[in-house]
């Protein structure tokens, strides 16, 4: 789990919210474009989120199975990067 599970839970507490926000704009029938940049705005969050998760994970995971010559934990880390692009 990340170090900073604070910075992390208000990322996704932020983007439930904006969620909401969405699913409620679409049932007033709101602009699609307005629509669309609150869908990017939370996108961006939970990549913040997933970002940090992700950084620890190299930090800490990743470091010390280097350190143990494990080579499966380093493929784990390039395939979520792998999923991010």
């Amino acid at each position: 789990m990340p170090k900073d599970r604070k910075k992390v839970k208000k990322f996704l507490n932020i983007a439930l919210g904006q969620l909401e926000g969405i699913l409620k704009m679409i049932d007033e029938d709101r602009y699609c474009l307005e629509i669309s940049d609150q869908l990017m705005a939370t996108r961006a969050l939970l990549k913040k989120a997933n970002n940090i998760i992700l950084k620890d994970h190299i930090d800490d995971c990743v470091r010390q199975a280097i350190i143990d010559g494990d080579d499966e934990k380093i493929d784990e880390v390039i395939k979520a990067l792998e999923k991010q692009i």
